[in-house]
């Protein structure tokens, strides 16, 4: 404890502060001691991986090309398909087969999305699962 003294001519009492010293040093510590006992955070991502060297599937999946040209005609695996309809049939054989085929659409650099749209609408009507864009990474 520390007394001071008033002005020589003023007042009889005192003046008497309280250290804080010790009492700041006594925090330091105890914020020392939560610091040092917290457990160190691990910042990864947990990722239950495959084991590697997976064999490939036994059988191939059965692939389907489908050409889009820039005036928006269709192949079907190379052949030209003459309208929508016939699209739309060879996509309802496409999605009863048992597994389904993976389509391939690859489009042509120039065409409007609008063609693409209608392909997509489609496969997408017939319920075909396996959809996947190609040819695209001449763009990149």
């Amino acid at each position: 404890m520390a007394v001071s003294v008033g002005p020589a001519g003023g007042g009889s009492d005192p003046m008497v502060e309280v250290n804080t010293t010790p009492l700041i040093d006594v925090m330091l510590v105890l914020l020392v001691m939560l610091i040092v006992t917290l457990p160190i955070q691990m910042h990864g991502v947990q990722l239950d991986n495959p084991p590697p060297n997976q064999p490939p599937p036994e059988v191939q999946p059965v692939v389907v090309d489908i050409g889009i040209d820039f005036d928006g005609s269709v192949t079907w695996n190379g052949t030209p398909v003459a309208d929508m309809n016939t699209l739309d049939g060879f996509l309802k054989q496409a999605a009863a087969q048992d597994p389904q085929p993976e389509l391939h659409v690859r489009p042509d650099g120039l065409v409007k999305w609008d063609y693409v749209e209608k392909v997509l609408a489609a496969a997408q009507r017939d319920q075909v699962q396996k959809i996947g864009f190609t040819g695209n990474e001449r763009f990149f």
